[in-house]
């Protein structure tokens, strides 16, 4: 019987496992089935408690010896582990604080359900990444469990949107690249879209049934024709003069106006 493999030790920008590691650090998915890189010990262990053993574990030399590092190395199969010389980890790394510790894995897609029956969030061609990882964080704060994003959404694993979302990608099922419109006729429960013009005042509305809430493009808002199909339009008022809210901010207002109704709260 062959003894296992030993664990590699990268010194060189060169290596294979390092310059695909570099690619996605800079959020350029694998081409082939679309592996993403988790960087941090937040991260990495919500991967491990969800999703399990990643396909591959990277650590800086130096972090390698604390204990949060060294815990999270031993549940790693020995095949995947790399030692990377603190300079590349360093380079590697998009946020230059905590460990230098990352998990190169391939994201869940998980299949589109045949209904819709409980509250959920569709986002329409929300571009920026950051917006994006805050609104999955803010919907599953809130205790939403699924999240649908359109074409022209931008990556839900990418490094920008992972920072945002703070793990609530692993609390959420991760619907990308889907045509929300085809979505329609498998709607149970009501569609509610925030609008500047002729919606009702959101704290007028009764919020406790389930819906879809869908926010829309952060220059345009939601498509027209996604628009025409919202049966509850919401307006959430604010000081004239100013201008409307960021989509994530809007959202946050929406979810929690809804998430308080349900907890007891004065229900119009």
């Amino acid at each position: 019987m062959s003894p296992p493999p030993a664990v590699r030790h990268v010194h060189s920008r060169d290596n294979p496992d390092y310059r695909l590691s570099l690619r996605l650090a800079r959020g350029k998915p694998a081409r082939r089935d679309g592996r993403v890189l988790l960087e941090g010990l937040h991260l990495c262990d919500a991967w491990l408690t969800h999703q399990g053993l990643p396909g591959l574990m990277l650590a800086g030399e130096t972090d390698l010896a604390t204990p949060a590092v060294q815990a999270l190395w031993q549940t790693a199969a020995e095949a995947s582990r790399v030692i990377l010389a603190d300079a590349l980890a360093h380079a590697l790394s998009q946020v230059h604080e905590g460990s230098a510790v990352f998990f190169v894995v391939e994201p869940p897609r998980p299949p589109l359900p045949n209904r819709i029956a409980q509250t959920c969030l569709w986002l329409d061609r929300v571009q920026d990444p950051g917006n994006l990882g805050t609104l999955l964080r803010t919907a599953a704060a809130a205790g939403l469990r699924q999240a649908f994003l359109s074409a022209g959404c931008a990556a839900a694993w990418s490094p920008k949107a992972l920072r945002g979302g703070q793990g609530a990608h692993f609390a959420l099922q991760v619907y990308e690249k889907v045509d929300l419109a085809s979505l329609l006729p498998h709607l149970e429960i009501p569609l509610a879209a925030t609008t500047l013009e002729a919606g009702s005042d959101l704290y007028a509305q009764d919020l406790r049934p389930d819906c879809v809430w869908l926010f829309g493009n952060e220059g345009q808002g939601v498509l027209p024709e996604l628009m025409r199909r919202a049966q509850w339009r919401l307006t959430i008022p604010q000081d004239a003069g100013v201008e409307s809210l960021n989509v994530a901010a809007a959202a946050a207002v929406c979810l929690f106006e809804q998430r308080r109704q349900r907890r007891g709260g004065p229900a119009p």
